[in-house]
């Protein structure tokens, strides 16, 4: 059976048809321009998700990967950094539009679901697939299947807590792990130490934090004291990176053993692995939710 997998991005709405072993059949990319408002952004969804089910005449449900999640008490979606989105029935007015059922499921989950079925980790049972970049957010995947939990919150290591009575986070909560290792955060520390914006990336590859030597060791503890939670919690099989930091090769390598050093084993042989998917994992793992029904 072909399956269509759409991924609603910030900058990017991307869609892709799938054969039964997983060929890309054909591909489409538009842009998102979320300052044009809900409607556009449902209008340009429905134009890649026509264009593909006229291509292969597909009359199945279709997966869509969203920034934010929907909250299964009100159906509407929630936690998205794409504002006009909040608080909008956006799986059912994708449904009405198209006349096809639609499986929903947020960007970290279907990050963690391809990379555990056509990824980096598809040799492991328990995935952690994590995405590190303007926030901090993950999804569970066990067994090839996502692990929502019984509150639909499963992975959101985001907002555990890392210091009590910490930074200030969106979400209403001090000390999240989100406003210590996510890129925003780490951004605006290196503002507040230099007075000067540079992006994360250009911080490390660069070296400039060998002016301020503690911003890259507050990074490094942190990363891994969030990662060491994990590890005493789920012991997942895998860790994977995903996001814009996923990039910076010192996370795997003084990251790494940050988080075994705090994790409550003498031994840890938990692998922390780098995507393989890039930015096509979330409309990969849009379209593999058609293939778990």
């Amino acid at each position: 059976m072909n399956r269509i997998g759409i991924d609603l991005g910030g900058t990017k709405i991307e869609g892709v048809l799938l054969d039964e072993q997983n060929n890309v059949l054909k591909r489409e990319r538009i842009l998102t321009e979320r300052e044009n408002g809900y409607d556009a952004i449902i209008g340009k969804i429905v134009l890649v998700a026509e264009t593909l089910i006229k291509f292969a005449d597909v009359n199945g449900p279709i997966g869509i990967c969203t920034p934010g999640a929907i909250d299964h008490a009100t159906g509407m979606l929630k936690n998205s950094n794409t504002v006009c989105l909040i608080g909008k029935p956006l799986k059912e007015d994708l449904e009405k539009a198209l006349g096809l059922p639609l499986l929903m499921e947020n960007d970290a989950n279907c990050f963690a679901l391809a990379e555990a079925t056509l990824g980096i980790a598809q040799e492991y049972n328990v995935v952690f697939g994590i995405i590190l970049g303007t926030g901090c957010g993950a999804g569970i995947v066990i067994n090839k299947n996502i692990h929502q939990g019984a509150n639909h919150i499963a992975g959101e290591w985001g907002h555990h807590v890392l210091y009590p009575e910490g930074r200030d986070c969106y979400c209403g909560n001090q000390g999240c792990a989100e406003v210590y290792i996510s890129g925003t955060a780490l951004e605006e520390e290196w503002k507040q130490l230099t007075g000067e914006f540079q992006q994360v990336t250009d911080i490390i590859d660069q070296k400039l934090y060998r002016v301020h030597p503690e911003w890259k060791e507050n990074f490094m503890l942190n990363f891994g004291r969030a990662l060491a939670n994990v590890i005493d919690i789920l012991d997942p099989d895998v860790i994977v990176l995903g996001g814009g930091l996923s990039k910076i090769d010192l996370l795997y390598s003084e990251g790494a053993a940050s988080a075994y050093k705090e994790t409550f084993s003498e031994t840890v042989v938990t692998p922390i692995l780098k995507n393989k998917l890039g930015d096509s994992a979330g409309v990969f793992g849009a379209a593999m939710l058609v293939e778990k029904i």
